[in-house]
């Protein structure tokens, strides 16, 4: 029996996969695309792509183009949310292949309820540090021994997570501006090397020419500190642990983060360890509070990371990516001037 060819392949992607023209008809759809859009690919055939959804704007496109989370209705009044993606077919001038993917629920940035929780999480964490103080200064009040200080230290580790947890109820907008994210950069690793990362070998692979993005420099610190702890924390039982750094400029990106409008996302910034990454049955959930695949762990790591690049307007993904695969941990953030 004969592999199948490229055409049998297409047509079995769960992924919604239209192949445009140079002129912007449809030419072929696979069955997902059917489903998505709830029309026959013989329907579609001829049809302006523009005429099946809208298409994002994207002047001056040359070259792949990914939307995630954008808002369609297509021609038969069916809303939807996808992630978008836009490329050139290299032997074949002018034709594209766009593909289309179910976008997951957005995560509202703090509804009612989240409001009222955050809150309440808050005012605990109040109340709770108050009567440590009292037992702290109790404790050593009692003089020196060994269980004093072990109620001592106790102390200090519950009011040092509950200090974690508030960071949480901070619902202040972050002020951002344009910034050369090159020397904040260099400044955790600076920290990064003289304290956790000491052992850790970290390999810089930069793009000098990027343009200025729009953040906040110290959340821009904590995000990076805690990425490069995270990844040296996962290398830690290795033979040879390694991290990588990068910086790249990804053109067409861009991203509805929380309820603000869909803007470009061009400025990269990558960490990376060669480390076992998360279990599977918590990969999904790594920026979610108290998810850890350390038996120590907190799980309040990535999503603070979460929370603080979201407040800035980006997004954050993790990934298990290359072969043998590593742990991606990618920030995409705004350009100044956008």
């Amino acid at each position: 029996m004969p592999p199948p060819d490229a055409a049998d392949l297409v047509a079995a992607l769960p992924v919604a996969v239209l192949l445009v023209d140079p002129e912007g008809l449809v030419r072929a759809a696979n069955a997902a695309a059917e489903e998505l859009l709830n029309q026959s690919a013989r329907l579609m055939h001829g049809q302006a792509l523009a005429s099946l959804l809208p298409l994002p704007d994207s002047p001056g496109r040359s070259g792949p183009m990914a939307v995630y989370d954008l808002g369609v209705t297509t021609a038969r009044g069916q809303e939807l949310r996808v992630d978008y993606m836009d490329g050139d077919l290299p032997d074949h001038p002018g034709w594209r292949a766009v593909t289309l993917h179910a976008a997951a629920p957005r995560r509202l940035a703090h509804p009612a309820g989240a409001r009222a929780a955050i809150g309440a999480a808050a005012m605990l964490a109040h109340e709770i540090k108050n009567p440590l103080s009292g037992i702290r200064g109790a404790a050593q009040l009692i003089g020196g021994g060994e269980l004093p200080r072990l109620i001592v230290s106790e102390v200090d580790r519950i009011a040092a997570l509950i200090d974690r947890m508030a960071e949480f109820s901070d619902t202040r907008p972050l002020a951002t501006g344009p910034t050369n994210i090159y020397p904040v950069i260099e400044h955790s690793l600076t920290l990064a090397r003289a304290g956790f990362a000491s052992g850790v070998p970290i390999e810089e692979r930069f793009d000098p020419s990027l343009p200025a993005a729009v953040v906040n420099r110290d959340a821009l610190t904590q995000i990076l500190l805690n990425l490069l702890k995270n990844a040296c924390e996962a290398t830690q039982d290795l033979p040879t642990p390694r991290m990588v750094v990068t910086t790249a400029y990804r053109p067409g990106l861009a991203a509805s983060v929380a309820d603000r409008p869909r803007q470009p996302l061009p400025i990269e910034i990558c960490v990376l360890d060669n480390g076992p990454g998360a279990p599977a049955e918590i990969a999904e959930h790594v920026f979610e509070p108290f998810v850890s695949g350390r038996p120590e762990g907190q799980g309040l790591g990535l999503p603070l990371v979460d929370k603080l690049v979201r407040d800035m307007g980006g997004l954050v993904q993790f990934a298990r990516e290359g072969t043998p695969p590593w742990t991606v941990l990618r920030l995409l953030l705004p350009r100044a001037g956008a």
